[in-house]
């Protein structure tokens, strides 16, 4: 015996309407953070020094800023449907929600522009 409702069963979707996708999105994010996220901690530790002219060095070496390109990419996209997720289920109130929504999406996006310019610009070559 199934609880979902005709409509339910044809369109396959959950209670919610679209939920899955979104999950699926976070698992797939989170998927990609774990092997970016260990190059960079396993590439910032065998550097010989953390200083600004060895890491810009580093840092535009084509490989190194792709892969860091990415990290910033994928960590933005990942907060944001984390963040997204606990606006939704916690700001009850209807233009809270979509204020707290609207105001988290443009962070992220910020955030996650300034940092991929960033990388882009040390990157491209530009000293400071």
């Amino acid at each position: 015996m199934s609880l979902k409702t005709p409509l339910g069963r044809v369109l396959g979707l959950g209670a919610a309407g679209g939920g899955s996708h979104h999950w699926w999105l976070q698992r797939v994010s989170a998927v990609a953070l774990v092997p970016l996220g260990a190059w960079f901690v396993v590439a910032l530790v065998t550097l010989p020094e953390l200083g600004y002219g060895t890491v810009h060095g580093w840092l535009a070496q084509p490989a190194h800023g792709l892969a860091m390109a990415l990290l910033v990419l994928v960590a933005a996209y990942h907060s944001s449907l984390g963040v997204t997720v606990i606006i939704e289920d916690y700001v009850p109130q209807p233009a809270k929600k979509l204020t707290a929504l609207l105001l988290a999406q443009f962070l992220h996006a910020a955030v996650g522009a300034s940092a991929l310019f960033a990388v882009l610009k040390v990157a491209f070559g530009s000293a400071a």
